[in-house]
């Protein structure tokens, strides 16, 4: 490995505090174009409004920007932060990382959600969080290092391009021989070329001797890295331990821990083996119950599922106990040793593939119609390393996939590319289009909003034709899950903070299959606990998955399954125990419910966040096309006829499909009615007065927002 080289062009020594109750209590300021570096403190109201993650990142961001700034300004901040219970090597789940910035897909307020080593480390070096401003027009590194307690901007040149080498030579070349150490935070050069990079965060794999990778992915958050010319942030850290937290309460933090990890240990091998087959046990679940995305969401099932889904990756996973975060039981990072590429730089060279994942298989695989596990791996691999985010390259290949086969764009407008679904090598070539910024690639990486104004522009294309099957809401792509058939979950992508991403609200089961929320009103409730509970995770520093991907044996027994109370009432033992801030479950909600409207607020200070921008494209509702309608016409013909009393004798497709529509976009409307009133919100959807100051949200500024939006009482 080639030796590395830096200058270095400013540089902190700082006095690492002791963290108390999860809490460094302060923050870690940089500013590129001034070559700042300075120490920001952590005040108690800070704490008690925000808590920590997400909400730290919101609130340090808010200060950062006013309503003029854009994605690509120097002051636009990219937020870092774990959380007060991130970092706890003892519980499943507890080390994950929040990232928030101005997105370059929606123009507004993204957050991202991540693993990897990189939030704890940064915390227990001393800072809960880190807020970067500015630009360089040079590669730039950041190095926080916590045992010499000193942090440097460096510069260098000649650093590879490709995620996976750069981070593996930062890794070795800082670690001092202990490259667990060290964490690498870093993106690839599709992060530059599009409006969809994704950040990689590290950790060292000491059984495979490489670094791994977590991917924040969302809304081009690695977009905004590469902008500000930065090359990579690099934490170290050593050791840990349970109380490198310094819990108020030890022992019930053990006790709880222990009962959690035990559990999971018992119940996984029962349940969805994530330990062995992580989030690909979804695929065959999906297909089953007509929720897998296929042709850009046009259908919920195919009937080569099984060829992509959990007992083919359970042969293809190198085995072994992988997490992303130490001790976490669930152990459901995976992936793929010894892979060998057909395409790329890569080409016929042994590389270690992180995942795939659910999402990666349902968008690189089902959504553009490929069936072929070893084509999902090499997208998913050269995704990373170019830093692409799989989900919004997915069903961006998808969508022009659908305008190729319709005959709306045709091969001039592709460069020759026979954009058909089930084109695995068009497929791929689009991914390393995207990541060079060449060809008909560095369009499709403006992601689906962007391309639906160019073909309509450019191409003479129907923008209404566009808007019905261009799967993206407030600029971001969808994840995937269709949602034709729960009115629950298009109230879960069509009413999240960010655009149609699953971290909110996960309520297809729970509105489709079980049935358990049949009114208005307790959709409603639902689309209020479950996206404040959620959000919750997303200030601690914690993955949701062991709250509710693996489940009590007696749950099904108990009120509320859906809530899993039993890990509710943990995780509010778990938060006590960390904070020594008393906290019942309802407090959990609370806490997230101020942290939930105040970045609503902040969508509508960019000017976002009101009714107009919680719309969703009808497919996330419905059939667009008679073929979409046809396949499943037994049950849409039931629905007209039971459901909404029309006599549909005589009626062409094209009739039904019209009339459906007019029932389903209905729906919607009534259920935002509805779930505004549940949060609080005007019919605009905008959180009143009242609210704001029942959350102990109401600052002068935020009260100023909404006085400007004609909200005063």
């Amino acid at each position: 490995m080639p030796s590395l080289s830096f200058s270095e062009l400013a540089s902190l020594d700082y006095r690492r505090p002791e963290i108390e109750k999860g809490y460094a209590n302060q923050t870690l300021y940089v500013n590129l174009s001034e070559l700042a570096l300075s120490v920001k403190p952590v005040t108690e109201e800070m704490q008690r409004i925000f808590v920590g993650g997400r909400g730290f990142d919101l609130w340090l961001l808010w200060q950062a920007v006013d309503e003029t700034t854009r994605w690509s300004d120097p002051e636009n901040a990219l937020c870092i932060s774990s959380g007060p219970m991130g970092g706890t090597p003892a519980y499943p789940g507890s080390g994950k990382s929040e990232v928030a910035t101005l997105s370059p897909l929606t123009g507004s307020v993204m957050d991202s959600n991540v693993g990897g080593y990189f939030g704890p480390y940064l915390k227990f070096s001393g800072f809960d969080s880190l807020e970067i401003q500015g630009k360089r027009a040079t590669d730039t590194v950041l190095f926080i290092d916590g045992i010499d307690a000193k942090i440097q901007l460096l510069e260098t040149a000649g650093l590879p391009n490709n995620a996976y080498a750069l981070t593996n030579m930062l890794t070795q070349h800082f670690a001092a021989g202990k490259p667990r150490s060290i964490s690498v935070v870093t993106t690839g050069p599709g992060a530059k070329n599009t409006r969809f990079g994704c950040l990689n965060f590290s950790w060292y794999d000491a059984k495979r001797k490489c670094a791994r990778y977590k991917q924040a992915g969302r809304g081009g958050v690695g977009t905004v890295f590469a902008d500000k010319g930065l090359r990579a942030i690099v934490a170290r850290w050593e050791p840990v331990a349970l109380d490198s937290n310094r819990p108020a309460d030890k022992q019930t933090l053990k006790k709880v821990a222990r009962l959690h990890s035990q559990e999971v240990v018992q119940l996984d091998p029962k349940q969805n083996e994530m330990a062995r087959v992580g989030t690909t046990h979804l695929v065959p679940i999906m297909n089953d119950f007509d929720l897998l995305p296929t042709h850009n969401f046009r259908y919920g099932q195919d009937s080569r599922a099984s060829l992509i889904g959990r007992d083919v990756f359970k042969k293809l996973f190198d085995p072994g106990f992988d997490g992303c975060w130490m001790g976490c039981t669930v152990a459901c990072s995976h992936g793929v040793r010894d892979f060998v590429p057909l395409t790329g730089p890569y080409k016929g060279q042994k590389v270690f593939v992180d995942g795939p994942e659910y999402e990666t298989i349902a968008g690189c695989g089902s959504n553009i119609g490929v069936f072929d596990p070893f084509t999902i791996m090499e997208l998913n691999f050269y995704c990373d390393a170019y830093g692409l985010d799989t989900i919004s390259v997915g069903t961006s290949i998808a969508f022009v996939m659908e305008c190729f086969e319709l005959g709306l764009i045709d091969a001039q407008h592709t460069g020759g590319m026979e954009l058909r679904f089930g084109n695995r090598l068009a497929a791929l070539e689009l991914v390393h289009q995207m990541a060079a910024g060449e060809g008909f690639g560095r369009i499709v990486g403006q992601g689906v909003r962007r391309m639906k104004a160019l073909f309509a522009e450019k191409f003479g294309v129907d923008a209404l034709a566009l808007q019905d099957i261009g799967m993206e809401a407030k600029g971001l792509e969808f994840s995937e899950y269709m949602t034709k058939e729960s009115l629950a979950q298009q109230g879960g992508y069509g009413l999240a903070l960010k655009g149609p991403q699953h971290d909110e609200a996960w309520l297809i089961f729970l509105d489709m299959v079980h049935n358990f929320m049949p009114t208005f009103e307790q959709k409603a409730e639902a689309l209020h606990w479950f996206p404040m509970f959620r959000t919750w995770f997303g200030l601690c520093g914690l993955c949701k998955l062991p709250w509710n991907d693996i489940v009590p044996e007696d749950n099904a027994d108990t009120p509320e399954p859906a809530k899993v109370m039993k890990h509710v009432r943990w995780y509010a033992q778990y938060f006590t125990a960390v904070t020594g801030r008393k906290a019942a479950p309802d407090d959990l909600i609370a806490m997230s419910e101020a942290v939930y409207n105040f970045q609503r607020i902040f969508n509508l200070r960019m000017g976002y966040g009101t009714r107009a921008h919680d719309k969703l494209p009808y497919r996330a509702m419905g059939p667009v096309t008679e073929d979409e309608y046809t396949s499943r016409q037994e049950r849409y013909d039931k629905q007209l006829r039971e459901k909404h009393g029309v006599d549909i004798t005589g009626k062409s497709t094209a009739e039904k499909l019209a009339l459906l529509r007019r029932f389903r976009e209905q729906q919607y409307e009534e259920l935002t009615d509805a779930v505004y009133r549940r949060r609080g919100w005007t019919a605009d959807g905008i959180p009143t007065i009242a609210t704001v100051r029942r959350l102990g949200i109401d600052f002068p500024e935020v009260l100023a927002v909404l006085a400007k939006h004609g909200v005063t009482a």
